[in-house]
């Protein structure tokens, strides 16, 4: 498919051989934040998911993809969520699972492969997505891709003993 091949990466549908993978992505705990997550998923979990992650995302009202370099490599998780077909819109996350893989463009180029599949086959209105106030990349990664702060949840998210501000991001499409 080639709205979801870029130039230096592309999405693929999940695989039960990316389980151990997509276990060590749910369970590190530096991401749990992002993902409102307080708990460990066990392996049998993650597996189950697998098994039905090809139901398709009018019945599950989602959708998560694995983003490999063109050398196969993965690098991380892209997910629609909240999909609703009704009001033609979503929202949108991703997770590049190593540091060391971060910053080098990853993110931005499977932020756009997503957004042109889900303007061009889903045809979707709007996305969003939901940023903690100290996440600066994801900040900066959204507004590099047109999305524009709309709202703040004050003190939305309990992280540690601080409650933290999540901030609303969206993109209009124009067709």
């Amino acid at each position: 498919m080639l709205t979801l091949k870029g130039e230096n990466i592309y999405l693929r549908a999940l695989e039960p051989e990316d389980l151990d993978f997509v276990l060590e992505v749910e369970n590190d705990e530096q991401i749990w934040e992002m993902s409102s997550t307080q708990t460990p998923y066990s392996k049998f979990v993650i597996k189950q998911y697998l098994e039905n992650a090809h139901k398709d995302i009018y019945e599950v009202k989602q959708l998560r993809l694995v983003i490999c370099t063109n050398d196969n490599h993965t690098l991380g998780l892209i997910d629609v969520f909240d999909f609703d077909p009704t009001h033609n819109r979503a929202g949108v996350g991703i997770v590049i699972a190593e540091a060391e893989d971060r910053g080098k463009g990853y993110g931005a180029e499977a932020l756009e492969l997503l957004m042109d599949y889900c303007s061009t086959h889903l045809h979707l209105h709007q996305l969003y997505a939901n940023i903690s106030e100290d996440n600066y990349n994801s900040i900066k990664l959204f507004e590099n891709k047109g999305f524009r702060k709309v709202g703040v949840k004050k003190e939305w998210n309990l992280v540690g003993n601080r409650y933290k501000d999540e901030l609303l991001y969206q993109l209009l499409y124009v067709h």
